[in-house]
């Protein structure tokens, strides 16, 4: 057994590692020490408000760590109105694109095939229908276009919030790159992923359960190829797989993380999830490159600001890291 010790980090707060008695020591002290090293938290921690923007670049955004931000929306006027009735007086005639998946999994592998989500375009107020329950649909229905769709499907709604994060963009020296609407059903779910951009996810509605691991947790998260595919919903409202034969082969993450199947990925029993909340009124912050798994309550109303990450010594540091762990056949 190693002996714990306390050492403050530049932050103030408190961080704990292990010391280990000798120089081998055993493989889960090893790996307390790399997280520690690597700035990497045991559990996502909380501001109470927004940092600074030196602050926010200094203390999370250079050494790569997450954070929930709290108060950081109370001037947002989204925060008082978002609710389902106010989305359908304001924008219910509006058309929006929508991921219609048989069981809420948009961009996930199903068998052997990488499956995207047959993509509609609806009035909100036939979603807003499904999610009151007015109105039934095929499928699960989720508002989760990435292409800054809160800007060009629902401009009637850009009054009620800041169209960027001011402290995050001074610090990060840019606009954002795209600023998106997100809203659906309970069974919606993102599976395991990381994206190249700094990621301030703002819960206006309900809450997000996000499962995160580090860049360093790579080696141990599985990546396969596959043929890609999309479902299609036929007139009898049933889906079917359609491949996308003109698409080369995607890499992706065939392992659920809420029921790993470790006989055939052993070596995720090494990585370590932090799993958080995001609740009404809270803010994320999920720095680039980190893997996240999404999980929403019923109805949930959010919005993401996506900044590009900087391509700087981390990214190459994770482009190695990704290379050895090829090359090891780790993956």
């Amino acid at each position: 057994m190693g002996r714990h010790q306390t050492g403050g980090n530049r932050t103030g707060k408190v961080a704990h590692h292990t010391i280990c008695p000798n120089a081998h020591g055993s493989p889960g002290c090893l790996r307390m020490v790399m997280l520690f090293e690597l700035s990497v938290p045991l559990a996502v921690p909380y501001l109470d408000k927004p940092p600074g923007p030196l602050h926010f670049c200094r203390d999370w955004v250079c050494p790569n760590r997450p954070c929930i931000i709290r108060n950081a929306l109370q001037h947002w006027p989204a925060l008082q109105k978002w609710s389902l009735p106010y989305l359908r007086a304001t924008a219910g005639s509006a058309e929006v694109s929508v991921a219609v998946t048989p069981d809420g999994y948009a961009d996930a592998v199903r068998g052997d095939r990488f499956v995207m989500p047959a993509e509609l375009r609806l009035p909100l107020s036939c979603v807003l229908d499904v999610l009151e329950g007015r109105a039934q649909h095929p499928g699960v229905l989720y508002v989760q276009k990435q292409c800054s769709n809160l800007l060009t499907e629902l401009p009637q709604l850009l009054p009620d919030l800041e169209p960027h994060v001011p402290w995050a963009s001074e610090a990060l020296g840019k606009m954002p790159d795209a600023v998106n609407f997100w809203l659906g059903e309970a069974a919606a779910v993102t599976s395991l992923h990381k994206d190249h951009y700094e990621n301030l996810y703002c819960v206006v509605s309900g809450e997000k359960h996000f499962l995160l691991h580090p860049p360093s947790d790579r080696p141990f998260i599985p990546y396969e190829l596959y043929t890609p595919a999309t479902y299609q919903l036929t007139e009898e409202g049933s889906f079917k797989m359609v491949d996308e034969e003109a698409m080369e082969k995607v890499p992706w993450i065939p392992l659920d993380p809420l029921a790993p199947d470790l006989a055939q990925y052993p070596s995720y029993s090494q990585a370590q999830a932090l799993h958080c909340t995001v609740q009404t009124g809270e803010m994320l912050y999920l720095p680039a490159l980190w893997f996240h798994h999404v999980q929403q309550s019923h109805g949930c109303v959010a919005v993401n600001f996506w900044y590009d990450m900087e391509y700087d010594l981390k990214y190459s540091y994770f482009q190695l890291l990704d290379s050895l762990t090829k090359a090891s056949g780790l993956h």
